[in-house]
């Protein structure tokens, strides 16, 4: 996780994947609130703390991480983290307004994701909004899968199923990178043809060559205008909204 977590620091402000999460989870994010600023922002793990530079423009934001390399990475970028787990919020109950989770859930074994998703409905009020961003697609597995210590991937109706079995109300729900979901396959199908699958590699993580990032860059924002009107059919993430 260290090792994933240094590689993501040195990529996300620049490559075009980590850029489409943000653009595609504000876009959907304020219309969902319409114009409602929450009091209390939580994010979830939130690694090296880049998500919470955006959602400080949203409401008061604080992230949970338990890793001291994320930890680290936060604090020298001076944002407002506390050590702590998903599985135990230092958080009271229902005082919270919106909890977010972006690629957590997938690396947590099944009594671990139930602990999770019960915690953000705890320290929600009622009412209160869930983020999640997870891996979608178990077709998708490969060498990021064995870096990041995936446990699994989600289909649409996995997603909802254990989203309300937690005592939510999923509001939205939607694959996202569906645009450049032939280029990802293409990769990890390489990774298996090349026995990579089970060796866990940065190479998602490294930004690519700057004429390709930028292509899919600009495909990207043109995926963010389209969801905010339509679901994505297919995608190599899953995004849902819930209510508490």
């Amino acid at each position: 996780m260290d090792v994933m977590l240094t590689a993501t620091s040195n990529a996300e402000d620049t490559h075009f994947w980590f850029k489409g999460l943000r653009r595609t989870t504000r876009r959907l994010l304020d219309a969902e609130l319409q114009g409602t600023r929450p009091a209390q922002i939580v994010d979830c793990g939130c690694g090296t703390g880049r998500n919470l530079d955006w959602l400080q423009e949203i409401g008061p934001v604080v992230g949970v991480e338990l890793s001291p390399t994320g930890l680290a990475v936060a604090r020298a970028h001076r944002r407002p983290v506390v050590q702590g787990s998903v599985l135990d919020l230092p958080f009271a109950d229902a005082s919270v307004d919106l909890a977010t989770s972006f690629d957590v859930f997938y690396c947590l074994h099944d009594d671990q994701e139930q602990r999770a998703l019960s915690e953000m409905h705890r320290v929600l009020r009622p009412g209160g909004l869930a983020l999640f961003n997870v891996a979608a697609l178990d077709v998708l597995r490969g060498s990021h899968s064995a870096l990041s210590g995936e446990v699994r991937r989600y289909t649409r109706a996995t997603l909802k199923a254990h989203v309300e079995a937690g005592g939510f109300r999923v509001t939205r729900l939607t694959f996202t990178n569906c645009l450049t979901f032939p280029v990802t396959l293409a990769a990890r199908l390489s990774d298996r043809l090349l026995g990579k699958a089970n060796i866990g590699s940065t190479a998602d993580l490294q930004v690519p060559m700057a004429p390709i990032n930028a292509a899919l860059d600009l495909t990207l924002r043109l995926e963010s205008r389209l969801i905010r009107h339509i679901n994505m059919p297919i995608g190599s993430s899953l995004f849902c909204l819930a209510r508490k």
